[in-house]
């Protein structure tokens, strides 16, 4: 099952740089792993903004939870998620 999941990150103004660095180090590696595993196969930063769409391919409506559960970042993220479906006019 293919989601498309726009992320936005607000972290709080007044977080000490270090563990915002930290967070940030986290994340990358988690969502760098679920990138070589195939379930997160794109990712798209939104121009000027702290913010991502991102294609995942997983396998239920759970274990795209449980992924956006533990991205490390979650905590202030705003996420929406629209379920996608084959277009029939779509080529390949």
């Amino acid at each position: 099952m293919k989601y498309l999941v726009h992320m936005d990150v607000n972290l709080p103004a007044g977080m000490p740089a270090e563990e915002a660095a930290e967070i940030k180090a986290q994340e990358k590696a988690y969502s760098q792993e679920l990138q070589r595993s195939g379930k997160w196969p794109e990712i798209w930063r939104v121009v000027g903004e702290y913010a991502n769409y991102s294609i995942f391919d997983v396998e239920s409506n759970d274990e795209l939870h449980g992924i956006l559960q533990g991205l490390p970042l979650f905590p202030y993220m705003d996420i929406t998620v629209v379920p996608l479906a084959k277009h029939p006019s779509d080529v390949k």
